[in-house]
């Protein structure tokens, strides 16, 4: 009789900030046949170290989050293991995020409302061919679409735009950012400049809709 070796499960580590969405993909990929969860994140910072120490075959993970963001933490992993795939999965469909996230080293996008199966397809394909993209992002992809915040603007404005939407002074900003708070109020006028937006309001409802800050 041919012996015939197990075959490896793949192993998943996963990412969100928000307990019972975590625990709710949790489950489902217990169902799922040969794939493991071995450690969980609530941030991006804890999943970097996890990636590291770990070295999963595969890191599911949301974008925003706190310390660090999912972005920030698919670019260390990227940078650091390069063999770890890096599926993001989120709620946000916009092409800009997309774009970004595989600039940073992503090599698939799943939606959070996909259906169940869609889990099991994307970690399929992410193994097998290395990437995979929920149909309704593909289709994004390739309609033309209009400039990302990284053609608009650079990425000290981009870290400036996220923490004045969030509310934050220039005193705040300047002293977290380790510049004066002059140089803040530069950029700010400059960001302004490039988007052709003359007020804060603005501003934020920008960088909700680039999925800089959540609604």
């Amino acid at each position: 009789m041919k012996n015939t070796a197990p075959v490896k499960p793949v192993r998943v580590v996963l990412a969100d900030d928000h307990d019972l969405v975590r625990s709710g993909i949790k489950a489902l990929l217990s169902m799922v046949e040969n794939v493991e969860v071995i450690a969980e994140a609530r941030n991006g910072a804890e999943l970097v170290q996890l990636a590291g120490d770990l070295l999963p075959d595969i890191v599911m993970t949301d974008i925003s989050m706190p310390v660090m963001d999912g972005i920030t933490a698919i670019a260390e992993i990227h940078s650091t293991h390069p063999q770890v795939r890096l599926l993001v999965l989120s709620m946000y469909d916009t092409v800009d995020f997309v774009k970004r996230a595989v600039a940073n080293g992503a090599c698939g996008y799943l939606m959070k409302d996909a259906p169940p199966f869609e889990l099991e397809q994307a970690i399929r394909s992410v193994m097998a061919t290395g990437s995979y993209f929920s149909p309704s992002i593909a289709q994004r992809l390739l309609q033309p679409s209009e400039p990302t915040i990284n053609d608009e603007l650079t990425d000290r404005q981009i870290e400036i735009l996220k923490l004045i939407a969030q509310g934050r002074a220039s005193k705040e900003i300047a002293y977290e950012l380790g510049l004066s708070p002059k140089t803040v109020d530069v950029h700010r006028t400059r960001i302004m400049e490039r988007l052709h937006l003359s007020d804060i309001a603005s501003l934020t409802l920008y960088a909700v809709r680039k999925g800089l800050i959540k609604p």
